[in-house]
């Protein structure tokens, strides 16, 4: 069975740091671009960061450019997002998903990726 598991979410304060990560079973994400994104509610799901099978490039929305790092561990399998000088707009529930071609990775369209986890909410608060 082909899943993604998110992990690491939770509650921190402004300019904390949060990691998440993005587990791959059933497949091996080397090939494959990864991406990951947040949603509020009642707003649309955003692209936050995405990273390439292809060459490794990587894709950083301008709000989290400069304090996200998307990264790859091929021996586990999994993807992470480094989250640095967390904003009370970062708040939201994060997916990662992955887009089961060899090409650039891009934020948009979203329909482009092929597998979704269930997503992990973080929450940047007082």
């Amino acid at each position: 069975q082909l899943q993604l598991v998110e992990s690491g979410g939770g509650l921190v304060q402004p300019g904390g740091s949060l990691r998440l990560s993005c587990k791959a079973s059933g497949f091996t994400l080397d090939y494959f671009g990864i991406g990951w994104f947040r949603q509020v509610p009642g707003k649309e799901r955003e692209g936050v960061s995405c990273s390439s099978g292809t060459d490794g490039d990587t894709v950083y929305a301008d709000s989290v450019k400069g304090r996200f790092t998307i990264s790859r561990d091929d021996a586990k399998n999994t993807v992470y997002l480094e989250m640095n000088s967390l904003q009370f707009l970062d708040t939201g529930v994060y997916f990662c998903a992955a887009e089961f071609a060899n090409r650039k990775c891009v934020l948009r369209p979203d329909r482009r990726y092929d597998l979704w986890g269930q997503g992990t909410q973080v929450t940047v608060s007082l």
